[in-house]
């Protein structure tokens, strides 16, 4: 009788030990948030399933960036963050909380905790009701931990306790930035999947705004700021110049399959050359990379060539060819991206001998026919900064008529 009793038992037994897991229910929208110590920085984040397709969007203000490399399997997650060399480790808990790992796989130490939780209505916690109205045009005052500074622009709307807006530098802006108002102290941060900024500061009652910068776990710096609608920052085209002697950007270096090329180069002769400096790693190369690669394609035909000179995060061949494939296929690159070093603006210097020093990525040089260097674009300021970002578009498009014309 035991051993009929042991029989009928053993199915159960084994049913119970060989269970399949279930999928647990990513999809939907989240509120994530990267623990910095002292400071959470919060984004907006939706898991949506396509047949067997998943895909993450970070939401920032009106950008809704796709992240298509995300594998779930039961309860763990994992995203990959294009072409950034980014990624989260997560699992979702009983308690219907994600919690993991963000890590920047290029530079040491670059980790927090990532956590993500349903129904939380505000990017920021809001304890009252806005006292101080930031909408309008500052002049920002940035001061580095070695105490060194430089000047940027704020560019804000609020409505009520939400304010979107962002920073604009010398070298490019801090994108699209989103959050709130709480008393007299306004929150912003923004989330790429490579790029972490949390922005606090207060309004005194004279006027003057002081705060905070935080780039991701490590970048620390504070600002001041007064309204200035009168503001401007140098202009971009002067900034990085030719060194005596050099009329031309000659350039000649390896494509992702190993093949040198050259400005000499029959498909050169005789065409417009814009030649980009950037890096995959880079935000603001980004912004540019998405206006040149349609517009390229739309132009193409009219005797214009575009190149990118590629400098990465790593010294390795095969490394910068893996970022920049997976850079031309978000994208849609049309034009040759080429592997110029690595991301040190003085070995950039070094690898371009015609100027004189290489301030920011990205910069774009404009060449003529002939291959004169007619216009040097120092930085970019992308969507995020609104009319910053026409004016430019506008007078890229009148520049490049000018040039087509002679």
């Amino acid at each position: 009788m035991k051993k009929l009793i042991l029989l009928a038992l053993i199915p159960f037994l084994f049913g119970c030990n060989t269970s399949t897991k279930k999928t647990a229910n990513f999809e939907g929208e989240w509120h994530g948030y990267l623990d910095l110590g002292d400071d959470h920085l919060p984004f907006w984040i939706n898991l949506e399933k396509s047949e067997n397709q998943w895909t993450a969007y970070l939401i920032n203000d009106q950008e809704r960036l796709a992240v298509p490399d995300v594998t779930i399997k039961g309860d763990s997650i994992h995203i990959e963050m294009n072409a950034f060399d980014s990624e989260v480790f997560a699992k979702l808990d009983e308690d219907g909380v994600i919690r993991g790992r963000y890590q920047r796989n290029y530079q040491e130490n670059y980790k927090s905790a990532f956590v993500a939780e349903r129904n939380i209505q505000t990017r920021f916690p809001v304890l009252e009701e806005p006292t101080s109205d930031f909408s309008g045009k500052w002049e920002f005052e940035f001061t580095r931990s070695d105490s060194s500074t430089y000047q940027a622009i704020g560019v804000f709307k609020q409505n009520g306790n939400k304010i979107t807006g962002t920073f604009l530098t010398n070298f490019g802006d801090y994108r699209f930035l989103e959050g709130n108002v709480s008393g007299d102290t306004f929150f912003l941060s923004a989330f790429d999947g490579g790029h972490a900024f949390f922005f606090t500061g207060s309004e005194s009652n004279s006027g003057i705004v002081s705060g905070r910068f935080r780039s991701g776990p490590i970048y620390f710096q504070t600002f001041s700021a007064i309204r200035n609608k009168d503001f401007e920052l140098p202009e971009n085209n002067d900034l990085t110049q030719l060194n005596e002697g050099y009329e031309t950007l000659d350039f000649s270096f390896p494509d992702i399959d190993g093949k040198i090329i050259s400005l000499g180069d029959s498909t050169f002769e005789d065409q417009i050359v814009l030649v980009q400096l950037f890096g995959t790693w880079c935000a603001n190369c980004m912004d540019e990379t998405n206006f040149l690669a349609p517009w390229y394609e739309e132009n193409k035909g009219k005797g214009i060539e575009v190149v990118a000179l590629a400098f990465e995060s790593k010294p390795d061949f095969e490394y910068a060819v893996g970022r920049l494939k997976k850079h031309a296929e978000r994208f849609d690159v049309p034009y040759p991206q080429l592997i110029a070093g690595v991301s040190n603006k003085e070995k950039a210097g070094e690898a371009l001998p015609a100027l004189k020093e290489v301030q920011a990525f990205p910069t774009l040089i404009y060449m003529d026919r002939n291959h004169k260097v007619r216009k040097i674009h120092t930085g970019f300021n992308g969507p995020g900064t609104g009319e910053y970002y026409a004016k430019w578009v506008e007078e890229h498009k009148l520049f490049i008529d000018k040039l087509l014309a002679e």
